[in-house]
């Protein structure tokens, strides 16, 4: 009766990983109610869209870009930032002047760093969390972690009932029926796998569903082509979308390797 260890075995490895990614769905339609609710009613600012939609860095990005559209910092085709008008209207711009630092010029890659890692987008970053808009740092690794645990049960179920039925201890039961029990389990791991893949919505790096609904309808409500237009754009879709060549030039430039001739 060697395979009835195997095949409890294979259940408890089962249903461990079944009921852990359960809990982990609950938990996280929880928070999906929670997150709607919360941003009902929220209009997101540039700044915001620009967070969902790529992080930090983007939040950099767009400060960059809207400073540069106003004359107020020189971004040059050489990769060099060089403040204009020192008075930040806000505090991602003053973030931006102070990374640049007191002699008014810098290169824009570690400008982009060091206003991504700024109190200011930090701060932006609390309040899209609390409103619900924002993926918390952590929070959904544990559904991601649930799931590989069922694949890795369902892996497990199948190699154990390899080894049972080619298991040389003499055995009553037939071959077949063996099988059709780990087959049992299998159909566990499979099924919770199956309305996971359904149920549990899916989540970008930055923007919660309920953020991914106000990009979406921001994206929608954005026409013509005025300034706010297209920043909008550059928060969504990034330095890609930078119309002006020297200016997307200045974001592309990368410096020389020292051994480069």
């Amino acid at each position: 009766m060697f395979w009835v260890l195997l095949l409890l075995l294979a259940w408890a490895v089962a249903g461990t990983a079944c009921t852990r990614l359960c809990l982990a769905a609950v938990h996280t339609a929880a928070m999906d109610v929670k997150e709607a609710t919360a941003a009902r009613d929220h209009d997101l600012t540039l700044y915001e869209a620009a967070f969902l939609s790529g992080g930090p860095r983007r939040v950099a990005d767009l400060t960059l870009v809207s400073m540069a559209r106003q004359r107020r910092l020189l971004l040059a085709h050489t990769g060099w930032a060089t403040v204009v008008d020192p008075r930040g209207r806000d505090e991602m711009e003053r973030s931006v002047i102070g990374a640049i630092g007191p002699e008014g010029q810098s290169r824009i890659a570690p400008v982009r760093d060091a206003t991504a890692a700024a109190d200011a987008v930090g701060s932006l970053a609390d309040r899209l969390v609390s409103a619900g808009l924002a993926v918390p740092e952590g929070e959904r690794s544990g559904t991601g972690a649930a799931i590989r645990q069922v694949r890795l049960a369902a892996v497990v179920v199948v190699v154990l009932g390899a080894i049972a039925l080619l298991s040389p201890a003499p055995s009553e039961m037939p071959a077949h029926l063996i099988a059709l029990w780990f087959a049992l389990p299998l159909v566990l791991t499979l099924s919770c796998l199956a309305i996971a893949r359904i149920e549990i919505h899916p989540y970008t790096r930055w923007a919660s569903p309920a953020g991914q609904r106000l990009l979406s309808g921001l994206v929608r409500r954005a026409g013509g082509e005025d300034d706010r237009t297209y920043l909008t754009c550059v928060a969504v879709r990034g330095v890609r979308a930078i119309g002006e060549p020297d200016l997307r030039a200045a974001f592309a430039h990368r410096e020389p390797h020292r051994g480069d001739a």
